[in-house]
């Protein structure tokens, strides 16, 4: 049964990484964009090297394989793939089973349209983020 459950979370690691792989554009990351492509999407090691990472590592990562990563490996990955908090505690939810370090959250703050919202309220008014951080008020 245990591993039935391995092979669902290696699954949905493979499903989660190929989705966010295909939504960027090479020109969203700042690479040039070389004619036409068969599939949408950075291409494998387009991500790896945006990554600092090995191609050969990456693709068995991305693959589901049973290989061990790293948290520095693993927040790379999350800054190629521009992921925010969410979609990057998700893939070290699905890889490590647990949430990132503390390192890997990014500063937010409130956007200018808010902030200028807030200012406008009568009353007290503050916005948090999904881990209950305020961020502006």
């Amino acid at each position: 049964m245990a591993n039935h459950r391995l092979e669902r979370t290696q699954c949905d690691l493979t499903e989660f990484m190929l989705r966010h792989r295909r939504k960027l554009t090479p020109a969203d990351v700042g690479l040039p964009t070389s004619g036409r492509r068969r599939t949408p999407g950075l291409r494998r090691e387009e991500v790896a090297a945006l990554a600092g990472v090995g191609l050969t590592w990456y693709t068995w990562f991305e693959q589901g394989r049973d290989i061990k990563v790293s948290e520095r490996f693993l927040l790379n990955i999350s800054r190629a793939l521009k992921l925010d908090d969410a979609e990057c505690c998700h893939l070290f939810l699905l890889a490590h089973r647990r949430a990132p370090p503390a390192e890997a959250y990014q500063e937010q703050s409130t956007s200018p349209r808010i902030q200028s919202l807030m200012d406008d309220l009568s009353r007290p008014s503050y916005v948090m983020n999904l881990r209950w951080d305020v961020i502006g008020w």
